[in-house]
């Protein structure tokens, strides 16, 4: 490991990947944020347009609020696209052990590509989930309300709270005059209510996506397990691609390979080996 991380090749390699991903996420990333609004934002009855969601942007947010959330998609596609061939190349290199002329058949390089893809979607949906509430609170209004400290209240059952909500005492002892009229499947209910924090500030409803945006406060109110909410169809997605993209790769590559070598006296080894393998 040492070795490599001074190898000079692989860090030009590494910087010229973050910089070129970097760049083209900065370029691209205004349209994807409308892309998300666009399909968030749309109903049945009121279908929205882009210029509809630009300009609800642009008044609440301003224009650099089609920038919400480009440094975590970014770090995610780096840190994605990193795991994503690293893993293809030390599965392939699996393969290749024992050949002398390192060949790759298409269908190893599928099964590779769909395990690098698995990979890399378990590592970038986390950031794909804060990247998402971030583009969300750009064109969501956020109504601050006061915060009104009580100082009798415990630090452990604050700390469950939003930084913009407070704890509201005589809405929770109400919720919990009403809930014990019925008959509870947990002896506690004050302690059970405090799982809910919306339930604490008097509202009764989940905060909106546009006041849970940063880490902390996803892993605060929803747990760390929020952090990879709808990963089954990102990792189906992403494992398909991966093998899509890695085996249509090594089929073209092979076939220019085979292309060149028609015609060529003596045949080149490489593609007898091909042929043998084949049959």
């Amino acid at each position: 490991m040492e070795a490599l991380m001074n190898n000079k090749i692989f860090a030009a390699h590494a910087t010229a990947s973050a910089a070129s991903v970097a760049v083209g996420t900065a370029a691209t990333y205004p349209l994807d944020t409308l892309k998300v609004l666009i399909q968030v934002g749309s109903t049945a009855k009121k279908p929205l347009t882009a210029a509809d969601v630009l300009n609800r942007v642009r008044v609440l947010s301003g224009y650099s609020g089609l920038y919400n959330g480009v440094g975590w998609l970014t770090l995610g596609s780096t840190l994605g696209l990193g795991v994503r061939f690293g893993v293809y190349e030390i599965l392939t290199a699996f393969y290749k052990d024992g050949r002398g002329d390192g060949y790759l058949s298409a269908s190893e390089a599928l099964i590779a590509g769909l395990v690098s893809g698995t990979v890399e979607s378990i590592i970038s949906s986390p950031f794909e989930i804060v990247k998402l509430r971030a583009q969300v609170a750009s064109a969501s209004h956020v109504k601050v309300s006061p915060s009104i400290a009580e100082k009798s209240v415990a630090r452990p059952l604050v700390s469950r709270l939003l930084p913009r909500y407070s704890l509201d005492g005589m809405a929770m002892n109400n919720s919990v005059g009403l809930l014990s009229t019925l008959t509870p499947r947990n002896a506690n209910i004050s302690d059970a209510l405090k799982e809910y924090p919306w339930m604490m500030t008097g509202s009764g409803r989940p905060p909106p996506v546009s006041n849970v945006r940063t880490p902390s406060d996803i892993i605060s109110l929803e747990g760390w397990t929020a952090l990879w909410r709808g990963y089954r169809a990102g990792l189906v997605r992403d494992s398909v691609f991966g093998g899509i993209f890695f085996s249509t790769w090594q089929f073209l590559h092979q076939a220019m390979l085979d292309w060149k070598a028609v015609g060529m006296d003596p045949i080149p080894r490489l593609l007898i080996v091909h042929l043998c393998f084949l049959i």
